[in-house]
């Protein structure tokens, strides 16, 4: 691509944009008035800058596609209850003497099977908390359990942000979550042991407060629940397996309508849809509004000189990839976002690289799990409140989080290194 933009206009618009999600103003928004104040400083032309950062929210088109489709999934998992049971029954059956794994693993299920990481650890927190005051433990042990098992099931999930680096790379979605599939599992195992060693110090213990009141309502059996995402995770897996392709777009909406069939609920398969459409909407939005500064980083000079500092540094060209997944999250404070503008602005200079398109793009997504749940994101808001934390003990867990992600991160990347060498 032509380069159009200055390396100086872009940073100012990512600090403009950064700026303001920090003041807490619309993301979407925030991108967008960063992609102009940036485009514009770094050309000079209004009309370029325009045209470029529409062409950027242009290539968002499929995957925004994938995105709304996948909220049938996540509806229908959700209202049919089929996420809670899953849950329910894990953490049932590993018992209080296991219960730290049992929380991270069935988020960790939950969100590899379409969910969104936060409705993930939504989902699981009635469930986590209630167990966690039979044995004991303190909520931050609990929530750290639930955030780390969701952080290993959102790099091979079929997620937003899966969705957004296989597009970046041109990838097949199946091969992407195949390869992170180790770095999930390192992850999880990590997860695990820094939440028992959080269990062992002080933190506010969970409450009667804390639990769920209401009426118990009728969740599906196991099997009925896990039939959904099973549908989807085959149908993905006849393109490695067959040669058979079926796109995410046809996959993640089939699972949701098997689901809601098996349950006996296909009758509401309108209102799930519609209830996950509205879960979905809000990263659409913010993909679009991604699109526009990933399109300017794109046209600008950006890439050459970092990929010039690292030369002058010594440091090989694959720690582009997950540098930049962290450095991105960790300026939108999510992991979608973070993904996407990595994967969209440096696709080109890691290919150009010899960089393995699915190892640069696996290097990247685990990457941006790092620093995602920083407070000028929404994830960090949510899971607190999950939890019914205070806005303090939520800020000690952050280096937790993003040891979880930096093992994940250091596992693809050293999963990279032997494979091609």
């Amino acid at each position: 691509m032509t380069i159009e933009f200055t390396t100086l206009g872009v940073l100012i618009g990512m600090a403009l944009a950064i700026f303001l999600i920090i003041k807490q103003v619309t993301p979407a928004y925030s991108l967008i008035l960063g992609a102009l104040v940036g485009g514009v400083i770094g050309s000079g032309d209004l009309a370029l800058t325009v045209t470029t950062m529409i062409s950027g929210s242009q290539s968002m088109i499929p995957s925004v596609l994938r995105i709304m489709t996948s909220g049938i999934l996540a509806g229908c998992l959700i209202k049919t209850g089929a996420a809670e049971k899953i849950a329910e029954v894990i953490v049932t059956k590993m018992g209080q003497t296991k219960a730290i794994m049992a929380v991270a693993l069935a988020t960790m299920l939950i969100c590899s099977v379409g969910v969104f990481i936060d409705i993930s650890v939504i989902t699981v927190a009635p469930i986590a908390l209630a167990i966690g005051k039979k044995a004991g433990y303190n909520k931050p042990s609990l929530l750290l359990a639930m955030i780390g098992g969701g952080k290993a099931g959102n790099i091979i999930s079929p997620n937003p942000n899966t969705i957004a680096v296989s597009e970046g790379f041109k990838l097949d979605l199946t091969a992407l979550i195949i390869r992170n599939m180790i770095p999930a599992i390192v992850a999880l195992l990590i997860t695990i042991l820094l939440a028992t060693i959080l269990t062992k110090k002080q933190g506010t213990l969970v409450d009667e407060k804390d639990l769920e009141k209401g009426d118990q309502k009728n969740l599906p059996s196991f099997l009925q629940a896990i039939l959904g995402p099973l549908t989807v995770v085959m149908l993905l897996s006849l393109r490695p397996i067959f040669s058979v392709v079926i796109d995410p777009l046809i996959a993640l909406p089939t699972g949701g309508i098997i689901c809601t069939l098996v349950c006996g609920q296909l009758k509401q398969l309108k209102s799930f849809a519609e209830f996950g459409l509205g879960k979905v909407i809000g990263v659409c939005i913010l993909l679009i509004g991604t699109g526009t500064i990933a399109g300017v980083i794109k046209a600008s000079s950006l890439q050459a000189d970092v990929i010039h500092l690292l030369a002058m540094t010594n440091m090989p060209a694959f720690i582009l990839a997950p540098i930049s997944g962290i450095l991105m999250g960790a300026a939108t404070a999510s992991t979608t976002a973070g993904a996407t503008i990595a994967a969209q602005t440096f696709s080109v200079p890691l290919l150009d690289a010899g960089i393995p398109a699915v190892s640069a793009g696996a290097m990247i997504h685990a990457g941006a799990t790092v620093l995602d749940s920083l407070p000028h994101g929404s994830f960090f808001h949510a899971t607190g409140g999950a939890t019914n934390m205070t806005i303090k003990e939520r800020m000690q867990l952050i280096p937790y989080e993003a040891l979880v992600g930096l093992t994940s991160t250091l596992v693809a990347t050293v999963l990279y290194m032997l494979f091609t060498h």
